[in-house]
């Protein structure tokens, strides 16, 4: 077990460091039934419904987290399991569990320990946090709505709540720990060194002296026919209606393209960018009439400075702005855009010419000095320039409202013309292509072509399509991109000839009976050293422990340090794949001089987490006897369109 620990640290301690809720998908919830609730209802969780739609938006949330995870790797078929799909619904009733808990026990989070959150979560935003070190509230709603849809109070009941199930599942999980005799002892047996010597047996050594009858050839065929059956395939024709091929259909003339460019000349019009630098006298709005007095003397005092060496403006920025933020660039404030300044600052950048300095500015944060150091005015892109592009757009327009309207035409025809798709073909311009050796299942090598979509295969090699050869319905396999298909030719499954794989056969045999006799010598050999120890025959001694066991075979190396050595020498005999069978000689046992301190920290930090986890694992089943978890439909019985 340490050993997986050890060697996948990083996937430990993800999984370790989640402590919402769903860590808690293998606690099954299959043994409580319910009849007679809503169609719409998979299960209730404190007499509350967890909803068919809640379960398949968390499944499409989960399997996009594992495609972003895999990205090419990412292959949907190891998911398609109703294991899976139950740890789902398992997953959304363990957390409606806690919540019901925490919401039972009145638990909940202070107003200033929800705010020094959320300022935390937002703190590395640009611009969220004011000169004052206040939320900007404008900015803050924008981004939750741009970012989640979300207002503030909406965010903020769910960082409440997610504050007060972390506080629950802490408390619990806080309470675990791993003794030290426990940790000592699974460190100890972790260390522990064995000096071992191997015999190996190689499977060349017998090979000569083994005979294979046909019988034998003949038997194995019988035995493994599975390993020579040649899958169902066909020979199929089908046509594709996507937006591509109809583009091809459409033009877009010259006068289309200039009339666009007109009615939408600000699309292509580079807007006006200017770069500022201010100067800041900081002074809470709330001060006292003599301090805004005498930051306003101040303020003055810096602009007549500026006024007389206005090429010193970052200069003078830099030792006497009080803008912590843009001070140290010498009053920079980048590019500016609308909208994302104070009112008076932004009205008085885009007044200004570029080098012109202002007058005093007066803001909530004070009084500001400010100059345009950039200017660049608006230009809109000729015609030529953007010729194509939009031709290439009106063209994808006329496409995509097109296909909308010849789609029905489409599923109609093939329906209607079963019997080719050479109607369907014709009517609307498309062209019919063929593939030879389609298999009822999506094949990783064609994964690009459009008929190797499951639905499409499964209405491929449905009764009525193999036997009468008629076109499919027309299927959407993607966005805007509808197949029909029909089977030219179909081969069932069948099994290759024993003829044509006995030598392969042969070969196969030939090695499993050569190591059969290996065994069987390794054997003898292992009995007779119970017997009478003898160290010919052995290569050098290797020490070897659950921590480094270089130079033996793994699953050798399982075997010795699994072994009995109370009494040595201990031997231990092993079948190694791809050499033979092995005889391992285990002389002597001993810890090491110098433990491992920090390896055995962690040992220990480890055991506890994994406590920690089952604790709350079983805490989880408890709370779901206590919410009085309810199964109403099984995954397994639901109908429901799979995620894409």
């Amino acid at each position: 077990m340490f050993e997986f620990i050890r060697t996948h640290q990083k996937l430990m301690q993800i999984l370790l460091a989640i402590v919402i809720v769903p860590s808690f998908v293998f606690v099954g919830v299959s043994g409580y039934k319910s009849m007679g609730d809503s169609a719409n209802t998979l299960a209730k969780v404190d007499g509350k419904p967890v909803t068919q739609q809640e379960y398949e938006n968390a499944l499409r949330r989960q399997l996009d987290q594992y495609r972003q995870r895999f990205g090419a790797q990412f292959d949907q078929k190891m998911f398609d399991t109703p294991e899976f799909k139950q740890s789902v619904l398992d997953n959304l009733i363990a957390q409606r569990a806690v919540t019901a808990e925490v919401v039972r026990g009145h638990l909940t989070v202070s107003d200033a320990a929800l705010q020094k959150a959320i300022l935390e979560s937002i703190q590395d935003i640009p611009g969220m946090i004011t000169p004052e070190g206040k939320i900007d509230i404008e900015r803050y709603r924008a981004t939750l709505a741009n970012a989640n849809g979300l207002t503030p109070e909406g965010y903020e009941q769910s960082v409440r709540r997610d504050m007060a199930v972390q506080q629950l599942v802490s408390g619990i999980q806080g309470t675990a720990f791993a003794p030290r005799a426990v940790a000592k002892l699974v460190s100890d047996f972790t260390e522990q060194e064995r000096e071992v010597q191997e015999m190996v047996l190689p499977v060349s050594d017998f090979l000569p002296n083994v005979k294979v009858t046909e019988d034998m050839v003949k038997a194995y065929y019988d035995k493994h026919g599975k390993q020579y059956e040649i899958p169902e395939q066909a020979r199929i024709e089908y046509v594709v209606l996507d937006a591509k091929a109809i583009e091809s259909q459409v033009a877009v003339t010259d006068d289309e393209v200039a009339a666009y460019y007109k009615a939408n000349q600000a699309r292509y019009t580079a807007p006006e960018e200017r770069r500022a630098s201010h100067i800041l006298v900081a002074v809470n709005k709330d001060a006292k009439a003599a301090d805004k007095a005498a930051a306003k003397a101040k303020a003055e005092a810096i602009l007549a400075d500026v006024k007389k060496a206005p090429a010193d403006f970052a200069k003078i920025a830099k030792e006497k702005s009080e803008d912590p933020g843009s001070a140290a660039q010498g009053g920079d404030l980048g590019v500016i855009e609308k909208g994302t300044l104070v009112p008076s600052v932004e009205q008085s950048i885009f007044a200004l010419k570029q080098g012109e300095v202002s007058n005093l500015v007066e803001s909530e944060f004070g009084y500001h000095i400010i100059t345009v150091t950039s200017l660049k005015s608006a230009t809109v892109k000729p015609l030529d320039e953007v010729k194509t592009a939009i031709a290439d757009d009106l063209k994808k327009q006329k496409a995509a409202k097109k296909y909308s309207e010849v789609v029905e035409t489409f599923t109609n025809t093939v329906y209607e013309q079963a019997d080719s798709l050479k109607p369907a073909a014709d009517k609307l311009g498309l062209k019919i292509e063929t593939a030879a050796g389609v298999t009822r299942t999506p094949a990783p090598a064609a994964a690009a072509a459009p008929y190797n979509n499951a639905k499409f295969l499964t209405a491929l090699f449905s009764d009525d399509a193999i036997k009468n050869k008629r076109n499919t319905e027309a299927i959407e396999v993607a966005p805007s991109t509808m197949i029909s298909g029909r089977i030219v030719e179909f081969k069932p499954a069948s099994k290759k000839p024993l003829a044509d794989v006995a030598a392969e056969i042969r070969q196969r045999v030939t090695v499993e009976e050569a190591l059969k006799a290996a065994k069987a010598a390794g054997e003898a050999k292992l009995a007779a050293l119970k017997k009478a120890d003898d160290t010919a025959g052995f290569a050098p001694a290797k020490t070897i422990s659950r921590v480094k066991a270089d130079g033996i075979n793994p699953i050798a190396a399982r075997a010795v340090l699994k072994a009995d050595a109370s009494k040595l020498p201990a031997f231990v005999g092993v079948e190694v794949p791809g050499m033979g069978y092995g005889v391992y000689r285990i002389g002597k046992v001993h810890q090491p001089a110098a433990p491992d301190e920090a390896r055995r920290k962690s040992d220990q930090e480890q055991i506890g987490q994994i406590l920690a986890q089952q604790d709350m694992l079983n805490y989880v089943e408890v709370l779901k006897q206590k919410a009085k978890v309810k199964i109403v439909h099984p995954v397994a019985d639901v109908k429901s369109e799979e995620p894409q």
